[in-house]
């Protein structure tokens, strides 16, 4: 540790440092190697100990010096007091997950939550049992909730950020046309002149009407009937079930390993249909403050959406700001 002057002598840690040092070697020279410093710097450190402490703490004795009283009695205090510092300023140490007792709160679409929150209780029993999590609907508009320390994450396709947020791509997924069982577009291969005459339910929290599969049509000059806007895609993955609208849903890419986000629409029994158009793939990923950068808890957060999102065997997607928009 190196010395720096300060002209406060109850507030310079230094001082505690070069005096255990003295302390235990006995020697101004050996006291300066211990510190990388030089034997005159440490002369100087000695003499303004003992203008502080008014002891002379160490004094000659023939080809030695050995400590007064008063040293003796500031020995140990001085290393105990050094090493509090060090442990202090020292950089933090792995951390058991089984000690933390955090509320974690998550921003995340429903989708995207309720295929998350499983996955996250199951890993939570495994490593972090006294773990919660808190998850919360999207802000209609982009807001401040990360850096105003509201959320500890947001999970989804993340298209809105400060630009101090750290933003990490988890999965990229494909949009597929979700339909009940039966369904007239069942029956038949399907085209984009079959997809765009079914009735339609769109998904989008600001109730827009048109998204990525509008554009994908009208580029062949066909137009999809929405008939309504529901503000997320469990609602409407419902509504598809019962009815006959169609529902986009993401899915994962060709190749891929399944996507635990499909795991709601087949559990309603949903079929799901390739869509014969080429729609901008939906990356879905995770965003938080830099605050929480380095802090071994939120390492363990951001380390469990990862393998909940990715599965055991998915490969990383690179770093980085994601594209692709959202569904509506």
């Amino acid at each position: 540790m190196m010395l720096v002057n300060s002209p406060d002598p109850v507030i310079d840690a230094n001082l505690a440092v070069a005096l255990d040092a003295l302390l235990a070697e006995n020697s101004v020279t050996r006291a300066a190697a211990r510190l990388h410093t030089s034997p005159a710097a440490m002369s100087r450190t000695l003499a303004r100990l003992r203008r502080i402490l008014q002891d002379p703490l160490l004094v000659r004795a023939g080809q030695t010096m050995v400590p007064t009283p008063r040293a003796q009695a500031l020995r140990d205090e001085a290393a105990a007091v050094v090493l509090r510092v060090g442990a202090l300023l020292s950089p933090g140490t792995g951390l058991d997950p089984a000690t933390l007792r955090n509320t974690f709160t998550l921003q995340a679409a429903d989708l995207v939550g309720a295929a998350l929150a499983p996955g996250l209780l199951q890993l939570a029993r495994q490593e972090a049992p006294e773990v919660s999590f808190r998850l919360q609907a999207e802000e209609l508009e982009a807001g401040p909730a990360l850096r105003d320390g509201r959320i500890d994450l947001e999970i989804g396709s993340i298209d809105h950020v400060d630009p101090e947020t750290q933003v990490e791509a988890l999965v990229s997924l494909r949009m597929v046309a979700a339909v009940r069982p039966g369904h007239p577009l069942t029956g038949e291969p399907l085209t984009p002149a079959r997809l765009a005459a079914a009735e339609h339910v769109a998904v989008s929290r600001r109730g827009r009407f048109t998204g990525p599969l509008d554009a994908a049509l009208a580029e062949q000059d066909l137009r999809r009937r929405v008939s309504v806007v529901l503000p997320n895609h469990l609602a409407a993955m419902t509504l598809a079930a019962r009815s006959d609208v169609v529902c986009l849903v993401p899915a994962a890419l060709p190749g891929a390993a399944p996507s635990i986000l499909t795991e709601d629409a087949t559990a309603l029994g949903l079929h799901l249909l390739d869509i014969p158009l080429v729609l901008p793939p939906l990356t879905i990923g995770m965003a938080w403050h830099p605050r929480n950068a380095a802090d071994s808890a939120h390492h363990w957060l951001r380390h469990a959406v990862r393998r909940t999102l990715r599965g055991p065997r998915e490969a990383p997607v690179p770093l980085g700001v994601m594209s692709g928009p959202p569904p509506g």
